[in-house]
């Protein structure tokens, strides 16, 4: 049996699902991973690419990540099982990693994730300034979410899998389990790629607004998820050279907040801002 089940759903990543499965796949040895592709609604090549990496593919007319993890789920062959979004990149050794922290039932851990490997070398200086505080915020560091990765024991599982669907379902993992049950695995890193635009970021950051917004407003606490003025003043204090950085934050957020206020007020939960330019 596979010593873990990797589902990656999938919604037009033609351009970059082989490069996650390329390293997803690079040291794995025969039959040690069941890798899941569920190409979701897709009009590009994504179940092609896929497949040609000789990994199992399911194809729906549906274009739902809710959905495409739901299908993804009822392949799969063995726990634990390890989400991965299509627009990442992680390697073998890091899913390793990831499996025998949960494996190792003495600790407790029920859901786990890696840290985020951020490339930010050729993005426009306001995208790295949102970045270095973001990246810093205590939420951040500590939930499992904004990491396109998270692993789950056999019990963790079935706890995601009652969650209600909502569109952020990273989110909604990470606070469905206590600090106690969730753990950040430091030898584990997942390759992450930010948005090339300011407007690609301000994109992201309006779909976020609204995923907090509607888990909010859900069985599902989300305050423990929110960043406050202490936070913000607190990295500040501890790096005065952040302070500019810590302006272009605030802006960014202040305006992702009054744009997603129609969708909010609407209940648009269902709209996704899809980021293109970290696809290219």
């Amino acid at each position: 049996m596979p010593s873990a089940s990797v589902i990656i759903p999938a919604h037009n990543e033609a351009r970059v699902i082989g490069r996650l499965l390329s390293r997803l796949l690079e040291q794995a040895t025969p039959g040690e991973l069941d890798v899941v592709v569920v190409a979701n609604g897709c009009d590009d090549d994504t179940a092609s690419v896929a497949r040609g990496h000789g990994v199992r593919v399911i194809e729906t007319a549906i274009p739902s990540k809710r959905e495409a993890l739901r299908l993804g789920d009822e392949a799969a062959d063995s726990h634990p099982r390890i989400y991965v979004d299509a627009d990442v990149e992680v390697g073998t050794a890091d899913v390793r990693a990831l499996r025998d922290a949960l494996l190792d039932r003495s600790t407790g851990t029920l859901a786990a994730a890696p840290e985020r490997a951020l490339v930010l070398q050729d993005r426009p200086w306001p995208v790295r300034a949102y970045y270095a505080v973001w990246n810093r915020l205590p939420a951040v560091r500590e939930g499992l979410f904004g990491r396109g990765v998270i692993a789950v024991s056999e019990e963790g599982n079935r706890r995601i899998m009652d969650l209600p669907p909502v569109m952020g379902d990273d989110l909604a993992a990470s606070l469905a389990f206590t600090p106690g049950e969730r753990k950040v695995v430091r030898t584990a890193h997942a390759v992450i790629h930010p948005p090339r635009t300011l407007g690609d970021l301000m994109r992201r950051r309006v779909r976020a607004v609204t995923v907090v917004a509607e888990i909010e407003q859900g069985p599902i606490a989300g305050q423990e998820a929110r960043t406050g003025l202490r936070d913000l003043l607190a990295i500040g204090g501890r790096a005065p050279w952040l302070l500019p950085h810590l302006g272009v934050f605030l802006a960014i957020t202040l305006v992702a907040r009054a744009r997603a206020r129609r969708a909010v007020r609407a209940k648009d939960y269902t709209t996704w801002l899809r980021d293109e330019s970290s696809r290219t």
